[in-house]
């Protein structure tokens, strides 16, 4: 159908064009979404709405190593993205290790003794 002939249609034609076009576009979805599930199931991710992307990897709970003294409801774990609290006190000139929870890591450092 050429454009041409669109703007020949009248709007009661138009609207009908229209109502048809939606009820195929919807049974030809359906048909598209029912082949994708199978796929999947084929796959193993069948089930709950559970998609590929929705599986992530479980990783073990991290308990916070670093503290922010003027909110201590505010912690960081080390990992992920710095917090605003820590990057601003950084700049500042602080040290990291002026925000480490105490006994949350045990830092070791090892001293060479010379044998004599």
């Amino acid at each position: 159908m050429e454009a041409r002939e669109l703007k020949l249609m009248s709007v009661d034609d138009l609207w009908t064009l229209h109502e048809e076009l939606v009820v195929e576009l919807s049974r030809k979805i359906a048909a598209e979404k029912a082949k994708l599930e199978q796929r999947l199931h084929k796959l193993g991710f069948a089930g709950g709405g559970v998609k590929p992307d929705n599986l992530r990897r479980l990783y073990p709970k991290v308990s916070p190593k670093f503290v922010n003294p003027k909110n201590p409801a505010e912690t960081w774990a080390g990992r992920g993205k710095r917090p605003r609290w820590l990057s601003a006190q950084l700049r500042s000139g602080k040290k990291l290790d002026d925000f480490r929870i105490k006994g949350s890591l045990v830092h070791v450092k090892l001293t060479t003794v010379a044998a004599s």
